[in-house]
């Protein structure tokens, strides 16, 4: 007898399936795995789902851009839109969870330079390192603008505090005299994105490095050999 589910809920319904299908006969006698199990082969299949969605999604999203489109990745991910919505009710969400740890690892690094290298060198390799992240994905630079002046945005606290983190590294180097102090952690924000735009700039992707490094020099009033970026 096939059993019906009409009556439930979809998320029920889906359980119940599930919970049928996992029956079995073995030499007459049913064997039939708990609704407990049921739910833990449904976390389990979830979880493998959201990180497959998760794997599209970057790939898609390094390929076109922050803008790529959404049907897209879910087409491309062999799920329904409304799936992808489910998960990421909006394209920040998306991208604040894509960059997560990249995010998270950026300003650890704060914190680990200021304790490994003097203040001016610290400054320097952060900055590095801040352009170096903000070539993950091309559109980012304008991206993070958007979701600073928006309080709303999924992505504006993480953006704050990367801002923050830079503010405090500068402030460091100012006060040891190192940096210049005609600019602020806003200025450094900034300075950050425009370099991050060089970098997705095909004509000028071959020189991002190099200016890079040479955006990151100018903030310093002082320099010498120890003042200079080094590898985190």
């Amino acid at each position: 007898m096939v059993p019906s589910f009409e009556h439930l809920s979809p998320f029920q319904s889906e359980a119940a399936s599930l919970y049928s299908d996992h029956c079995s006969v073995i030499s007459g006698s049913v064997i039939r795995l708990s609704m407990a199990e049921v739910g833990f082969r449904m976390r389990a299949d979830a979880k493998k789902n959201y990180e497959h969605l998760l794997a599209v999604a970057r790939e898609v999203i390094a390929e076109q851009g922050v803008d790529a489109s959404l049907r897209d990745i879910a087409r491309r991910a062999d799920v329904g839109l409304a799936t992808l919505y489910r998960h990421f009710p909006t394209r920040d969400a998306l991208l604040e969870t894509l960059l997560q740890t990249a995010l998270e690892n950026l300003m650890a690094q704060s914190e680990i330079v200021s304790q490994k290298h003097a203040p001016g060198v610290a400054l320097t390799t952060w900055f590095v390192e801040a352009t170096k992240f903000v070539h993950v994905f091309n559109g980012i630079v304008d991206l993070m603008a958007k979701a600073l002046a928006d309080p709303g945005s999924a992505l504006h606290q993480a953006c704050k505090d990367l801002r923050a983190a830079g503010a405090k590294l500068l402030a460091d180097a100012q006060k040891a005299g190192i940096a210049r102090q005609d600019i602020d952690g806003e200025d450094l924000f900034a300075l950050i994105g425009a370099a991050g735009w060089i970098g997705d700039q095909p004509a000028f992707a071959d020189r991002a490095e190099r200016l890079s490094n040479v955006i990151s020099s100018a903030l310093l009033c002082r320099t010498n050999e120890a003042d200079s970026a080094e590898p985190i």
